[in-house]
C-alpha cells in the first residue's frame, strides 16, 4: 500500500498532521482516508476491506509489469515477404483514389430516366440523404453523351475517351454504397472500414498481411499530388494500431523522391560499409536494452531501408530511361496530364521493383463537384483520364496487369438532383454527396475482364440489385491478393481487429476469374 498522493500534496491533509505512528499496526499516515478514531490495530473487517483492495492492485501492477517488459520472444514487425494464405492472382495494388466522390450518372451509369425528367421536382423524395438543404434542386440529366465501347459494350461517357478503349480489361462495379455522405468519415471508411481516425489503412493492412517483395524499396509508397495533400491528410495512409513500419511512405514525383536520402558526404565503399556495420551493431544494442519498443524498431529499420533506398529509390524514380512512346503514352511533358501521367509511370516502376502497394491521391477534391459539373469534372477527367489508359496498356504489354491488381474509385457519388450555384444558375449547377451509390472498378489481378456488376435504380440514386458494401470491397481485395478477411487480423484490448471489422463481409466471386 502506498500514500495517497493527492491527500499527501494538500497543507490541511490528515496525513501531513499527523505523526509517525506509534506501532507497526498504525495505518493512519499510509491511508489518509482512515478516521483518526480508528484503532491503531485494524479489526477483521477493516483488514479484509483493504485487503481485496491491495490482491486487485497486484493484478493491475502484474498487467501493466508484462506490458512495459514486454515478451522477449515477440515477433520483431518485418517487410520480408510472407506466402499468402492461398494462391493469390495479384501480387502488388496500385489504388488510383479519385478523392472527392466521382459521380456515377455522368461518368460510367447512364440514366435515360434523367434526361425524360430532367427539370422536375424530387428533392422531397430523398430530403434525408441531402447534404447541403438549402441548395438541392430538381433533376438533373447529365452534361455528358454516354456509347458503349468494347466487345463488352461497356457503358462510358464522352468525358473518358481514353479509358473507354480499355473497358475490355476492367471489371465495373455500379452498386457499391458507403454509409456517410461527409468526405472526412467516408474517407476514412474507404479507407480504414471506420469512420473515425486511429485505424489501419488497406495499404497497412495488405503490407503487415503480405511484407513486400522489395528490401531496397518501401512496401507500402503513396504519391500524393505537388499541388497539396488531399483531406484528412496523411492519416490517409496511416498505420494505426500496427507497428509504423507498415505506413505509406511517401515519394515526390520530382526532384529527390525523399529528402535528406543522399549521403552529405561520398565516402568510399569500403568505409560506407564499416560505418553500417557499426551502426547496426549499436542499434542491435540499444534494441536488446529497450525491447517491446515497436517505435523504435520501425524507426531502425526505416534507417536500414534508408541506407539500401539511396541508390534504389532515385533509380526507380528516374523517368529518363523511358522510350519517348512510353512517356507520350502516360502525356507525360504535355501540360494538364504531365503531372499524374507521371505518377502513374513511377506507379508501374514501383510495382515491377517489387513494391506491394502504391497509392496515387489527386490534391484537394477534385471530383468534389457541386458546382460547375460539366467544366470541373470534365477537367478531373482531362487530368487523369488519358494516364490511367496509358498505364492499364502499359501493364498489359509488359505481362503485368495479370499479376497487378489496379483500382479505381472515391469515397462516395453523387446525386441525381441539381446542386445550384449561388447566383442559382443551373448551367453551373453540380451534384452533392450520394452514400447510396457510387462507381468504382478493377482491373488485372485476377478479375474477369469487360464486366460490369450491379445496378442502381432508375435514376442513379440508389444500389439495388447486387450491393457491395465497403466491407465486402475490402475483403475481395484482399482475397485477390491471396489473404483471407477473417484470418487477418491483431489482437487489440481483446478484441480480433480487421480491416473488414465486425459486420458481416463477403468476397464478390462474380468478378473473379477463379471462385
Amino acid at each position: 500500500m502506498r500514500i495517497n498522493q493527492k491527500s499527501a500534496d494538500r497543507a490541511d491533509s490528515p496525513a501531513v498532521l499527523k505523526t509517525t505512528p506509534q506501532r507497526a499496526g498504525d495505518f493512519s499516515i499510509l491511508d489518509p482516508s482512515c478516521d483518526a478514531h480508528e484503532p491503531a490495530v485494524p479489526g477483521r473487517r477493516h483488514f479484509f476491506e483493504r485487503v481485496g483492495t491491495g490482491i486487485f492492485g497486484a493484478a493491475l501492477l502484474q498487467l501493466l509489469g508484462e506490458d512495459l517488459r514486454g515478451d522477449d520472444d515477440r515477433e520483431i514487425p518485418s517487410l520480408a515477404p510472407r506466402r499468402s494464405v492461398r494462391p493469390a492472382a495479384a501480387k502488388g495494388v496500385i489504388h488510383l483514389f479519385m478523392n472527392g466522390g466521382p459521380s456515377q450518372m455522368d461518368l460510367f451509369d447512364p440514366k435515360p430516366e434523367l434526361d425524360k425528367h430532367h427539370g422536375e421536382a424530387y428533392f422531397d423524395k430523398i430530403a434525408g440523404e441531402v447534404e447541403n438543404v438549402k441548395d438541392a434542386g430538381a433533376l438533373m440529366r447529365s452534361p455528358f453523351k454516354f456509347a458503349q465501347h468494347g466487345e463488352c459494350g461497356m457503358w462510358v461517357s464522352d468525358a473518358m475517351p481514353h479509358l473507354a478503349g480499355q473497358v475490355d480489361d476492367i471489371s465495373l462495379i455500379r452498386s457499391l454504397y458507403t454509409t456517410n455522405i461527409t468526405h472526412e468519415p467516408a474517407l476514412y471508411l474507404i479507407q480504414t472500414n471506420r469512420m473515425v481516425s486511429g485505424y489501419p489503412t488497406m495499404g497497412s493492412w495488405i503490407t503487415y498481411g503480405l511484407g513486400s517483395e522489395s528490401q531496397k524499396l518501401p512496401a507500402y509508397v503513396v504519391l500524393d499530388d505537388p499541388l497539396g495533400l488531399p483531406i484528412n491528410g496523411v492519416e490517409n495512409w496511416h498505420s494505426g494500431f500496427l507497428p509504423p513500419i507498415y505506413q505509406g511512405t511517401r515519394f515526390r514525383s520530382t526532384g529527390s523522391p525523399v529528402l535528406n536520402l543522399r549521403p552529405e558526404t561520398n565516402d568510399p565503399p569500403e568505409i560506407a560499409g564499416m560505418q553500417r556495420d557499426l551502426l547496426n551493431r549499436l542499434d542491435l544494442l540499444h534494441k536488446n536494452r529497450h525491447r517491446s519498443q515497436p517505435n523504435l524498431d520501425a524507426r531502425i529499420a526505416t534507417y536500414e531501408l534508408a541506407a539500401r533506398m539511396q541508390l534504389s529509390a532515385h533509380e526507380a524514380l528516374d523517368l529518363s530511361h523511358e522510350t519517348a512512346h512510353t512517356l507520350k503514352m502516360y502525356g507525360i511533358g504535355e501540360g494538364v496530364t504531365d503531372s499524374y501521367g507521371r505518377r502513374c509511370l513511377i506507379a508501374r516502376r514501383l510495382i515491377e521493383r517489387g513494391v506491394r502497394f502504391v497509392q496515387l491521391f489527386i490534391n484537394a477534391q477534385i471530383w468534389d463537384n457541386h458546382t460547375g459539373l460539366a467544366t470541373d469534372m470534365k477537367a478531373a477527367c482531362d487530368r487523369t483520364d488519358l494516364p490511367i489508359a496509358g498505364l492499364l496498356k502499359d501493364l498489359k504489354q509488359r505481362g503485368l496487369l495479370d499479376e497487378t491488381l489496379v483500382i479505381w474509385g472515391g469515397e462516395f457519388g453523387r446525386l441525381p438532383i441539381a446542386q445550384l450555384s449561388a447566383d442559382k444558375d443551373e448551367k453551373k449547377s453540380g451534384r452533392d454527396h450520394n452514400k447510396n451509390a457510387a462507381c468504382c472498378w478493377f482491373a488485372g489481378g485476377g478479375v474477369k475482364p469487360g464486366m460490369t456488376y450491379g445496378t442502381t435504380d432508375e435514376l442513379g440514386f440508389a444500389a439495388v440489385e447486387n450491393r457491395v458494401s465497403v466491407p465486402d470491397w475490402h475483403a475481395t481485395i484482399l482475397h485477390l491478393l491471396g489473404l483471407n478477411h477473417d484470418e487477418l487480423y491483431v489482437d487489440q484490448h481483446g478484441l480480433r481487429e480487421k480491416l473488414t471489422g465486425v459486420q458481416p463481409a463477403k468476397v464478390i466471386r462474380e468478378l473473379l476469374k477463379q471462385g
